[in-house]
């Protein structure tokens, strides 16, 4: 049988293939999803408070009961209550629960006493959700902490854009700066009686000086005498 496009033997080669590579990714990917939460895990404490982007591993509950949060807002989904001390009030993040309906984000807006360290307690509606929920490792990322948008994780677009938008703008700024002008210094004080080095010039008008010598002209001859006359 010869070894065509359309032969058996080449469909199922490369059906084979194409399993192997789906087995591997598959694999592969919760080898890396298993080791990168045991490392998370491993780098960091307990009691050490998160900063912006960084990625957790936490214990999650929910709850059902309360009409009001500790920020002092009516209960709703995507609300959870947290440890002040590491997530206070006002905190945004992002949690991977393993189940796409509670996956996404959520706002820190309760507290509670049995809420201590890594642990996040999910406001449900129907408390026989809550109770099938149960107790469960989740990955929480940080995206702010409290209200400050200061306290945020950066975005791929402000890593990338944002940063040479910023020093561009700080270049012209500098550039723009105008130039410091340095004041005169005052005349010195001349002491009276004493020159300034600089000698006034007597024909300018109004300078101050000795008479000029009077203009010499030259005399008018006088005529000569007339002769006596002959006799």
């Amino acid at each position: 049988m010869a070894f065509t496009i359309d032969s058996p033997i080449r469909r199922a080669t490369v059906a084979l293939l194409a399993g192997l590579v789906v087995i591997t990714f598959a694999y592969e990917t919760r080898m890396l999803d298993s080791g990168y939460s045991a490392w998370l895990e491993m780098i960091s404490s307990e009691d050490e408070a998160p900063a912006p982007g960084s990625h957790l591993v936490f214990n999650a509950t929910a709850y059902c009961k309360g009409l009001t949060t500790a920020a002092g807002v009516n209960v709703r989904r995507g609300i959870a209550a947290a440890d002040p001390k590491l997530l206070p009030v006002g905190s945004v993040v992002t949690l991977a629960t393993g189940d796409l309906e509670y996956n996404g984000v959520y706002t820190i807006m309760d507290t509670g006493p049995k809420v201590q360290g890594r642990q996040l307690d999910l406001y449900l509606w129907s408390c026989n959700e809550a109770l099938a929920f149960g107790r469960r490792r989740i990955e929480v990322t940080v995206l702010r902490l409290g209200w400050d948008p200061r306290a945020s994780s950066p975005s791929l677009i402000d890593r990338l854009f944002r940063r040479r938008e910023i020093a561009r703008r700080a270049a012209e700024s500098n550039s723009e700066t105008p130039p410091v002008i340095e004041a005169e210094p005052p005349p010195a004080e001349i002491p009276q009686g004493a020159s300034d080095g600089f000698v006034a010039d007597p024909s300018a008008p109004g300078a101050a000086g000795p008479d000029p010598a009077p203009e010499l002209r030259p005399a008018t001859p006088e005529p000569p005498a007339a002769p006596p006359p002959v006799r």
